[in-house]
């Protein structure tokens, strides 16, 4: 077994591969960039080396810093993570030929599976069903819209190197293939130096199953199950699970038995995940083979028990594997959610900035129910605009798919961050949606369920009571804590009004609040003025924690608190709403109150994330339509067009090509 072994990657997974190093006696080294000098893989590996500027072309893409940073601990073995150099085959020739050994496939196996347009070729080879496409070298616009008209649309345009949902678009007209042909070789270029990108017809209404496999160099294969990504937005993964909703065992095994003979045909030795496209029919076809660990890993270990990481560095290190395709049980439901810093109220665009609280949910093993967090980051680290944008897998097991779920809600409502906006009321919105619960799924959930984005909600019916209850109770507290400050002897009889109106923005719900032993009894007014029934509630909760952690009536609860003047503002479920609490004379002047209009800036386009403007696409006096494209700014890795949300005209263009803007940076004006 390897000593010393190196993670050429950053982040969260840099992290997990050291946890399980660990564990197995394995000291690390980590490489940084200048931009990662106070990161969390930094701080927790054995010894760390600087391996060039923040720029990943110029640091974690550059192979032979890599070697001499091994060369320079004495590491015998580079574990790659996901992205970056991981699917590389020139990586692991490279590392073979400095007699280091790579700790994922032989490079031959990434040879014919690692790259898109090679695995379907080898795919085809082996008489795998695979999705209509073109897979040759397209040589520019008007060849990619002639090879879409043929296939017929819609078409996919992705990336031949890549994978995460870099370098891929989803056309449905020759003019979108024009467009999406450009931006995504562009993305492409940028995310992983190959500019190469091929054009597969899109199934439409499909679902995204994967099958995890893995091989060691001794000729076993074997399947660990597979995993449901389609809750997918812009072709990248937000939440994932396993087992899938759809798939009987009789699917399973189909599935995984074709995925295995692809394995096994390019002679597979490591952790991989062939994916499929499936239709609702449960028909499925090969979609690509990723050659390395993926994101989502975590839900397969949850429901198999088996650490990937560590399958893999005993594969690497020469071991066979110790467990047989008959060994292999799914116990209980996994899912994951991928925490981004990303605004979801601002069309998901990126966020930098420090991480002023970091706060997530405990990890724990509690009565069958298992909470795990998978992460990079720390509280009073940097979110930098040069990477992927992840914060945490945030991942529940539990017996059943409904219970891995609540659990799962429950957490991402404990999940505390500030500083920089981030994807949690997304995701906690998701959870709770119907659908989703249901477990009727596509890869275009989102889009159909979220037409018009993601926007802020004012809370109804139950989950409205819960968060009044809960921000009357913390009224209470904060009511008790200042007539202590304030000197009041303790044991004196003052008689303290117990009705309230607490008003969720600007929407009331009176209600009848008294401390009863370590809690408070809640009544909800009725209509006719009657008290309904009486709702416990229980919290240690004391002013200045970021969330509300307790029960009503028995049942979990947590709510966020964050204080803003004259008030709080509690999150829970994916609602986000401003609480008053007020006695009923407070309420009766408040009513008298009017709003406060908010600046019109529906004149000014303004740059929605920190980033780099790639082109200005129209000129100054140029009549524009609604939809037609203004400009392009790309951050983390991403190309992000902004279009015209209305007609008009251009009246003066603040921003050129090159420049580097800050969030809110003028770019253009209309008249």
């Amino acid at each position: 077994m390897f000593k010393r072994i190196l993670i050429a990657n950053r982040g969260e997974i840099a992290c997990r591969v050291i946890k399980t190093a660990r564990l197995m006696g394995i000291e690390t080294v980590a490489v940084y960039s200048e931009a990662d000098r106070d990161a969390l893989h930094v701080e927790m590996a054995d010894e760390a080396v600087l391996i060039g500027p923040a720029a990943a072309s110029e640091s974690y893409l550059v192979i032979e810093k890599i070697i001499e940073a091994c060369k320079k601990t004495g590491a015998e073995a580079v574990h790659p993570g996901y992205g970056f150099l991981s699917e590389r085959e020139a990586f692991a020739r490279a590392l073979a030929d400095a007699g280091i050994v790579f700790i994922g496939p032989n490079p031959g196996a990434i040879a014919a599976m690692g790259d898109k347009i090679e695995s379907k070729k080898a795919a085809a080879k082996a008489k795998v069903s695979t999705v209509p496409g073109f897979l040759g070298v397209i040589e520019d616009e008007k060849h990619a819209v002639k090879i879409a008209d043929e296939i017929g649309y819609p078409v996919m345009i992705k990336a031949s190197a890549g994978g995460g949902g870099k370098g891929m678009r989803i056309a449905h007209s020759t003019a979108e293939v024009a467009e999406g042909f450009g931006l995504a070789k562009a993305e492409a270029k940028a995310s992983f130096g190959d500019d190469r990108v091929f054009i597969e017809k899109f199934i439409v209404d499909p679902r995204h199953i994967e099958i995890q496999v893995l091989g060691d160099k001794h000729g076993n294969v074997i399947y660990l199950g597979e995993r449901e990504c389609s809750i997918q937005r812009r072709n990248q993964k937000v939440i994932e699970e396993a087992p899938s909703p759809l798939l009987d065992e009789g699917t399973r095994r189909k599935m995984g038995e074709q995925a295995v003979a692809l394995a096994k045909a390019v002679n597979y030795d490591s952790a991989g995940t062939v994916e499929f496209v499936a239709g609702q029919d449960k028909s499925f076809y090969f979609l690509e083979m990723n050659t390395r660990l993926q994101v989502e890993h975590p839900v397969t270990e949850m429901v198999t028990g088996i650490d990937l990481v560590e399958q893999m560095i005993r594969v690497a290190a020469g071991e066979k594997l110790a467990l047989a395709q008959k060994d292999v049980t799914l116990k209980g439901w996994a899912v994951e959610s991928r925490v981004y810093a990303e605004d979801p109220f601002r069309n998901f665009l990126p966020s930098i900035g420090r991480l002023v609280k970091y706060r997530p949910p405990a990890e724990s093993s509690v009565s069958g129910v298992t909470v795990r967090n998978d992460t990079g980051v720390q509280e009073g680290g940097e979110i930098s605009i040069f990477y992927d944008p992840m914060i945490a897998k945030l991942v529940t097991h539990a017996p059943s798919r409904a219970a891995a779920i609540e659990a799962q809600a429950h957490a991402l409502d404990a999940f505390y961050v500030d500083g920089i906006r981030h994807n949690i009321p997304f995701l906690s919105a998701l959870m709770t949606h119907p659908r989703w619960r249901e477990g009727n799924l596509s890869t275009g959930f989102i889009a159909e369920e979220f037409p018009q984005g993601f926007a802020a909600r004012l809370p109804e019916g139950d989950v409205a009571r819960r968060i009044a209850a809960v921000g009357a109770a913390i009224d209470r507290v904060i009511g008790e804590r200042k007539r202590k400050i304030s000197g009041q002897m303790i044991g004196r009889a003052v008689i303290r009004e117990r009705r309230r109106s607490v008003w969720l923005e600007r929407s009331e719900i009176p209600l009848d609040v008294i401390r009863e032993g370590d809690g408070f009894v809640v009544r909800f007014v009725e209509a006719e003025g009657s008290l309904g029934q009486p709702h416990q509630l229980l919290s240690s909760w004391l002013p200045g924690d970021p969330v509300w952690q307790g029960t009503i009536d028995g049942h979990p609860l947590a709510v966020q608190v964050r204080s803003v003047p004259n008030g709080f503002r509690l999150a829970h479920h994916g609602y986000e709403v401003a609480v008053n609490v007020f006695t009923e004379r407070e309420a009766s002047a408040a009513r008298w109150m009017l709003e406060g209009n908010k600046a019109d800036t529906g004149k000014k386009v303004l740059c929605p994330m920190p980033g780099l403007v790639i082109s200005i696409a129209v000129i100054e006096g140029q009549e524009v339509k609604a939809g037609e494209t203004l400009a392009v700014v790309e951050a983390m890795k991403m190309q992000n067009v902004l279009r015209a949300e209305r007609d008009g005209q251009v009246k003066k263009i603040h921003a050129a090509p090159g420049a580097t803007l800050a969030v809110d940076a003028l770019i253009l004006e209309f008249a």
